[in-house]
């Protein structure tokens, strides 16, 4: 899609910031809104984010203001990108300023752990006057920032819907794909950051390269077992929101996801570690393939580790002390 739209990107982390440079990028009008007030200082005065986007000098054109009525304020677009554990409270303020009509693309990933609700769940609740559509991918925010080259999904229910975002939303170095599998693409992109704590912790522990392709692999089988019981597309499973994220996160410590699952394999003083969204989608997650009769132990292992109740030594003996059985069978169990 070509033209000029205005942008509003609620959120002033990583991702955020740089979502809104793309936008900038790809000619809009883009407001960004964050809650901090320093950090909206920091945007506006020196073009820097340096508590969350260090060493990236902001294009210029980029407004930040911490007045959330005034961000959306006729906006085409509005995309919602803080924590997944934090936008059910920001979509209820949002539902009190936002005008209907006017689409709202989710950026996090994750599960709300209270609930067990999609996100895009929450937000059809929240916001019935307005389309709901989510982006996500294999992407770190540093790289989307600088400009390097990135692809992604955007899905909406809606094709044409999906396919008018995608448009929208891509840029020249970032090019985005539509879908209609709106589940599809939120659970690949939340279930893949607890898989990137195990990759993580495999690696930490030094059990090898081996191991940590042996734990990615099985663990994409469970996104996929859990992603069927959504009714998940498998394409989708098997694209950017899904193998690709997982690729991408499950070998870098550029990941906050594996460089959790890394300190903690280490043994490391977590207190002080920043915190990823895996984390908090673990044992919600866990939770929710017991109770679709899906067989999920690697992420059951990563809510149990979080948690303390095993060390990774006797999470990984316990994975290989499980019935033998046909690749096949446990691929479509």
């Amino acid at each position: 899609m070509s033209g000029t739209f205005r942008i509003c990107v609620l959120g002033g982390g990583a991702w955020g910031t740089a979502l809104a440079l793309t936008m900038l990028r790809a000619g809009h009008h883009t407001t960004m809104w964050a809650r901090d007030a320093q950090t909206v200082e920091a945007i506006n005065d020196s073009r820097t984010n340096a508590r969350y986007l260090p060493g990236i000098i902001l294009d210029e054109g980029l407004r930040a203001t911490a007045d959330l009525a005034g961000a959306v304020a006729g906006a085409d677009c509005v995309l919602c990108v803080v924590p997944a554990q934090a936008t059910h409270a920001l979509l209820d303020d949002l539902a009190a300023v936002l005008g209907n009509g006017v689409p709202v693309v989710l950026c996090a990933k994750g599960i709300e752990r209270e609930t067990g609700r999609l996100l895009s769940q929450i937000a059809g609740e929240v916001l019935p006057g307005n389309p709901i559509a989510a982006l996500s991918g294999p992407s770190f925010a540093t790289d989307v920032a600088r400009g390097l080259p990135t692809a992604v999904t955007v899905a909406a229910e809606d094709e044409a819907r999906a396919a008018r975002l995608a448009g929208m939303l891509s840029a020249p170095a970032f090019r985005c794909y539509s879908s209609t599998d709106l589940i599809g693409v939120e659970l690949g992109g939340a279930l893949k950051n607890v898989l990137a704590i195990a990759a993580g912790a495999t690696a930490g522990a030094g059990l090898g390269a081996s191991a940590q392709a042996a734990m990615v692999t099985r663990g994409f089988v469970e996104l996929r077992r859990v992603g069927a019981a959504f009714g998940a597309q498998p394409e989708t499973l098997m694209g950017l929101s899904g193998l690709g994220d997982l690729i991408l996160t499950c070998g870098s410590a550029q990941s906050r996801n594996f460089s959790y699952g890394l300190a903690l394999g280490r043994g490391d003083d977590l207190d002080n570690h920043p915190l990823a969204e895996g984390v908090y989608t673990a044992g919600i997650a866990a939770q929710i393939a017991r109770e679709k009769g899906v067989q999920a132990p690697i992420i059951d292992a990563v809510g149990s580790l979080l948690r303390g109740d095993i060390t990774i030594s006797q999470a990984v003996t316990a994975l290989m002390a499980r019935p033998l059985r046909s690749e096949q069978e446990q691929t479509q169990a």
